[in-house]
């Protein structure tokens, strides 16, 4: 037998009917009234990286009524998450997480239990670009996000809401759903599309007031219902005009132009910058005078060493793939062209390096400051002082790095590869030791710190005449002009 269970304020079609063994019944003995204790909501979340654990902690803050767990078969990153010391660097994130952790967000090597436990399961594993076969270079590998359907699909006890997380290609919900079809015993799936539109480094701002929130799920009854059932999560905190539905495609490939559009911002000023020291122009001038165009807007024009980071080359290099794929090698080839660039930017920078040393730097020390692919991050995937290191130890540099988060170990794994030693290439414990005795300074993260640092002192310790190359714009070059140093901007004389 089975009891109808519904707020008032539910639309009829939508109410749901629960088994007796689902909500309990209890007496108020001053009142006599009966008392009716719905069960809370349930979200999974299967994968415990970037995108999945600051995700699930802002939800769980924001909506106390809702269980969340997320879960993980890396056991040390599990256990990181219940630590003191979480896996990842994000500011704001450690606040977030100590506020909820144990009371309704829960981090858990246990998927097959979180799973049957859920209503909703987001899906937010790694989708990295294959390396392999078909579509190498290019294409995304999506054997985490099959096998994790076929996890489902063997462990899931009843209905469930499926939500891709994870950056995918245009389509990939197909083949979610056949999978989850053919292996799931007459249970009923629905999935949505979910994607991330956060900024590392600024990813708990991004996720408190977001731009928008956009879900995509199937135009049928059972679809739009699982949208609205979405809908209501972020409802907690986020204004509905704020909040964007639409049809699966359009959102999977939302996700992908969105990305390749602020990529492509990148590409265009870093192309610029160097015409800017061609022909004497101030690349940050430029960008400024043109970002007043209401049309054109002041973001993502800052010229840099180049971008970084696991979205934006990832994601360019699929959505190439996709017109490949489909037909279009135009639309190809212009979006490639973007990927390109900032590879050249990178090799550009660090061929200047080389040049400026007086076309050898063989045997000579090169301080790296940065490594992270940007500020307040801990991440390096696709980091340009990736790029700069390897370029700077083909030409037989000493190069020392320095980063204040991210873990010489890892360093040197991005650079060498795994399990891989170079004597050339050492990490330091301050800015001021990778400095000292170096020819060259070469500001390849945006850290603040390294604007507060005293390059007076620096000079004096290092090899002259000592160069600095800013990679990031980030220092008064003309300051350390007068302190002795022979400078070098992006998109600037030196």
């Amino acid at each position: 037998m089975v009891a109808p269970v519904f707020d008032w304020r539910t639309p009829i079609g939508d109410r749901r009917y629960l088994s007796h063994d689902e909500f309990s019944l209890g007496f108020a003995a001053a009142s006599g009234n009966v008392m009716i204790t719905f069960p809370r909501m349930k979200i999974c979340c299967i994968g415990a990286g970037y995108v999945g654990g600051p995700t699930m902690a802002m939800i769980a803050l924001k909506a106390p009524k809702i269980e969340v767990c997320v879960v993980d078969m890396n056991a040390a990153r599990i256990a990181a998450w219940n630590s003191k010391t979480l896996p990842i660097y994000e500011p704001g994130l450690d606040e977030v997480v100590k506020q909820r952790r144990g009371k309704n967000l829960h981090f858990s090597t246990d998927v097959h239990g979180a799973i049957q436990a859920a209503d909703i399961i987001f899906v937010a594993v790694n989708t990295p670009t294959k390396t392999y076969g078909v579509g190498a270079g290019r294409a995304a590998d999506l054997r985490f996000i099959e096998s994790v359907a076929r996890t489902i699909a063997e462990h899931a006890n009843g209905p469930k809401i499926i939500v891709e997380k994870s950056t995918i290609p245009v389509k990939t919900a197909e083949t979610i759903k056949d999978i989850l079809a053919a292996n799931a015993h007459g249970i009923k799936f629905e999935v949505l599309s979910n994607p991330e539109f956060l900024a590392e480094g600024t990813a708990i701002a991004d996720l408190q007031q977001p731009d928008r929130v956009l879900i995509g799920g199937e135009r049928t009854p059972g679809g739009e219902k699982a949208i609205r059932t979405l809908v209501e999560v972020y409802a907690h905190w986020v204004p509905r005009d704020r909040i964007i539905t639409t049809n699966l495609w359009s959102s999977e490939l939302s996700k992908l132009v969105a990305n390749a559009f602020l990529a492509q911002r990148i590409s265009s000023i870093n192309s610029i910058s160097a015409l800017c020291e061609a022909t004497g122009a101030d690349v940050d001038e430029v960008a400024n005078a043109i970002g007043k165009d209401s049309r054109i807007g002041p973001k993502f024009l800052k010229a840099s060493v180049g971008f970084g980071g696991s979205c934006f080359q990832k994601d360019i290099l699929n959505l190439v793939y996709l017109c490949e794929y489909f037909g279009l090698p135009e639309v190809a080839h212009y979006w490639e062209s973007v990927v390109k660039m900032n590879d050249w930017q990178k090799h550009r920078f660090a061929g200047k390096i080389v040049r400026a040393l007086f076309n050898t730097v063989a045997d000579k020390k090169i301080a790296v400051l940065g490594f992270a692919f940007k500020k307040d991050t801990n991440d390096t995937r696709e980091s340009a002082a990736i790029a700069v290191c390897r370029a700077l130890l083909a030409e037989q540099a000493h190069v020392v790095v320095y980063d204040p988060k991210v873990p010489a170990d890892e360093i040197r794994h991005e650079v060498l590869g795994n399990g891989k030693d170079d004597p050339r290439l050492t990490v330091a414990p301050s800015a001021y030791e990778a400095a000292e005795g170096a020819h060259a300074l070469a500001v390849v993260t945006e850290w603040d710190e390294f604007k507060k640092l005293d390059y007076k002192e620096i000079y004096a310790a290092m090899e002259k005449p000592a160069f600095v190359f800013d990679g990031r714009n980030i220092l008064d070059l003309a300051k350390l002009k007068g302190f002795g140093f022979r400078v070098s901007g992006i998109g600037k004389q030196g």
